[in-house]
């Protein structure tokens, strides 16, 4: 079946997006549907105001980047039929409707609740998309309708996941490899949505191939046996400008604040008995708050009142305030041991421990009753360089990027530096000077082993 450019969605970052009646059939299912309640930078809008695009407009232009990508692919092939591999038209079916559903399990605020408190796990799991592509579901009835259920369950999971159909590796690497539709569309995105500006050259997208040998996609870095420093400086580019989102937004210190308000009320809920990690996935960011607070009623009272005013201060943007912060690159011998011993399995008590201990020495010292979360990203923060598969000049069949480092120090830098975004933070519910002070000289003295660079206000 070849994929039929029946209807236009006017997209503000890509402009026109075809897509086929089969697609439209699927975006109006509630599954997607849903996606339009859920912010793509989840609590950045209080930091940025214009960060209210949603998952769901983000799933249509990673429909556009995928085909720019199978568009460049099929080009080299026709240039060169011996060297490389074209997509097909029922490939290209497949793959499209892949990268319009891959977001489809995301819960509201799922980074902070996921990756970063660890309360359950990533959105990108095999049984998320088991259940969201069950028949139970409409999309999941659609896709049989289709004979494409399982096989895009295969292109969305890992290999070795039970049930997973092989299926071509530059498949999935279209989607989410270092450099692929979903990266592409989502650099794009952020930009234009917090009005930072973005410089990738689109034309980095221009040199896909897909290796006979191997099945991998890969960029052609070699021309007349020379390195082609040009298309190697746009793949760094653009390296540098998810560090540069990094730093400036998925790691800012207000946006991490204000989702650890809804993760510790999430958290609380789940140890509570309240709440399931079910009944959040036909949830959107609004209704994620209206369920909280249903689940704090069938709490003990302390805890319900908790929750409720963890709420409020989400609602009306009264975010918690550094008191402490130990970032990686000066506590690198302590940083496992820190997030082992409080996000790792059953860590969520030892926090809770260290919380109350904090609280309750500040409480003694100056009578004020603050509230303190301890909190911090992922470990796992570091770029995909290894990822991008690349023909190098002189050598056989392509290989991974990082196979080259040594010759790319940027690529070291960066994935240090990237690395070096991770901070340990202790939040204080008080912003009076005093309260923040002690807070700050109680939590070093359970945090000895750490180092805190985070000088207080005056």
């Amino acid at each position: 079946m070849s994929v039929k450019k029946y209807s236009v969605v006017r997209d503000p970052v890509h402009g026109d997006v075809y897509l086929t009646h089969e697609e439209m059939r699927l975006i109006d299912t509630p599954e997607m549907q849903r996606l339009r309640g859920i912010k793509q930078l989840g609590t950045t809008y209080l930091v940025f105001p214009g960060a209210l695009h949603t998952r769901f407009d983000h799933s249509i232009g990673t429909v556009y980047c995928v085909q720019a990508l199978i568009d460049s692919v099929n080009l080299s092939f026709s240039l060169d039929p011996a060297a490389s591999l074209a997509i097909g038209d029922e490939e290209a079916r497949v793959i499209r409707i892949a990268a319009l559903l891959h977001d489809v399990t995301h819960i509201p605020f799922g980074h902070n609740i996921e990756d970063q408190d660890g309360i359950f796990e990533r959105h990108d799991s095999a049984y998320r998309y088991q259940r969201m592509f069950s028949t139970t579901r409409a999309l999941g009835r659609i896709l049989e309708e289709m004979g494409l259920r399982e096989t895009v369950f295969s292109v969305l999971t890992k290999p070795g996941t039970e049930g997973r159909r092989s299926v071509p590796s530059y498949w999935m690497q279209l989607l989410s490899g270092t450099i692929a539709a979903d990266i592409l569309d989502y650099l794009a995105r952020d930009g234009y949505f917090t009005g930072l500006k973005l410089q990738v050259d689109p034309r980095v997208t221009s040199y896909f191939k897909i290796d006979r040998e191997s099945g991998n996609l890969y960029i052609d870095l070699a021309k007349h046996d020379l390195l082609r420093e040009d298309i190697l400086s746009e793949v760094v580019r653009l390296l540098d400008a998810r560090y540069f989102f990094s730093e400036r937004v998925y790691y800012h210190h207000a946006k991490v604040s204000a989702g650890a308000l809804v993760a510790r009320a999430v958290d609380m809920a789940v140890r509570g008995g309240a709440l399931r990690e079910e009944d959040l996935y036909d949830c959107t960011d609004d209704s994620i708050l209206i369920v909280l607070e249903q689940a704090s009623k069938k709490m003990e009272r302390e805890a319900g009142d908790r929750i409720r005013e963890l709420l409020s201060r989400f609602r009306h943007r009264r975010l918690y305030k550094r008191a402490c912060v130990f970032p990686a690159y000066e506590n690198e011998t302590v940083q496992e041991q820190l997030v082992d011993r409080f996000f790792a399995s059953g860590g969520a008590k030892e926090r809770e421990n260290v919380e109350r201990r904090i609280e309750d020495a500040v409480h003694f010292a100056t009578g004020r009753n603050p509230h303190v979360i301890v909190y911090c990203p992922a470990k796992q923060m570091q770029l995909k360089e290894a990822r991008i598969h690349v023909r190098w000049p002189g050598k056989e069949g392509v290989l991974p990027l990082a196979q080259f480092g040594d010759r790319i120090p940027r690529l070291a830098d960066l994935e240090r530096s990237y690395r070096n975004l991770w901070k340990f933070y202790v939040f204080c519910s008080d912003s009076d000077p005093t309260v923040l002070a002690q807070v700050q000289a109680v939590a070093q003295s359970e945090f000895s082993e750490a180092c805190n660079v985070y000088s207080l206000p005056k």
